[in-house]
């Protein structure tokens, strides 16, 4: 067995993990504002709880760049007080146990590449899309993730007037359209047509960040996570659109762009780390 950690500035959720099952979890919210060590001592505690003689290791998945074999965290996103914090250091010192820390993305890449929608390939891209953008690299069936934990992180390249991420990702909706993604989901359900033309555009914004991927690692598929993964129903048609002015066509009629399904993704790859 071993310990899934999926850490975040709104949650913290820690589970036992025995294989592809979660056999137990904790979900508390996280003390984002508070001080390094309450933050640190709300994880430990968590992990306490579910911690039995069966474990054998601890994976951590968080939202910054991470030191991958020194197991240091920095410069964490919505929790200012985590700007330097030697995570492996304390959780093999707290439990006696290898500790694994990797970026939030790349888990749910690596959960969805052994446990998901990933497993029929070996080279694949992992893009998560909610509050923002995060993306994960396997290839040849091992996850790549740079020096810090960091590459792949297509959302920051820049992408008319600001970003991939502000055209890609919930803010685009609240932003542009002045709705959440889940209520012009809700109203594009009942057939709107102002919200499907909505989610038409943000098809088209999305079919340039395929692109993105397929230029700079032309993996075998692309698997879709994050809350606007659900959504994919929405702008499947509009994305497929604008791939079909990429310039290689042999490219874009191989690939294969699937939205995930996986519970649980992140906190299964961190498991898996």
């Amino acid at each position: 067995m071993k310990i899934g950690i999926d850490l975040g500035g709104t949650n913290m959720r820690v589970a036992l993990v025995d294989g592809d099952v979660i056999r137990e979890r904790v979900i508390r919210p996280c003390p984002a504002k508070e001080a390094e060590e309450v933050v640190t001592g709300q994880l430990l505690d968590q992990i306490r709880q579910v911690m039995n003689p069966e474990v054998t290791g601890i994976g951590v998945g968080v939202p910054s760049v991470v030191d991958a074999g020194k197991g240091i965290v920095y410069n964490v996103a919505n929790i200012p007080a985590w700007q330097e914090v030697h995570l492996k250091e304390i959780l093999e010192q707290e439990f006696g146990l290898p500790a694994s820390i990797n970026n939030d993305s790349n888990c749910f890449t690596l959960g969805v590449s052994v446990f998901g929608e990933g497993r029929a390939f070996k080279n694949i891209v992992g893009v998560t899309m909610g509050t923002g953008i995060g993306s994960g690299i396997i290839i040849d069936g091992k996850l790549y993730g740079g020096r810090n934990t960091g590459a792949g992180e297509i959302g920051a390249l820049p992408y008319l007037t600001m970003d991939y991420e502000h055209y890609c990702s919930s803010g685009f909706f609240t932003k542009f359209h002045g709705r959440t993604g889940k209520e012009l989901g809700e109203l594009a359900s009942h057939g709107d047509p102002k919200a499907l033309a909505v989610w038409q555009e943000f098809g088209m914004h999305v079919g340039k960040l395929m692109e993105v991927v397929l230029y700079t690692y032309d993996p075998e598929a692309i698997i879709i996570g994050g809350g606007i993964a659900s959504a994919f129903s929405y702008f499947e048609k509009a994305m497929w659109e604008q791939l079909a002015s990429f310039p290689y066509p042999e490219t874009v009629k191989h690939i294969k762009i699937i939205p995930s399904t996986l519970e649980d993704a992140a906190l299964l790859g961190a498991s898996a780390l």
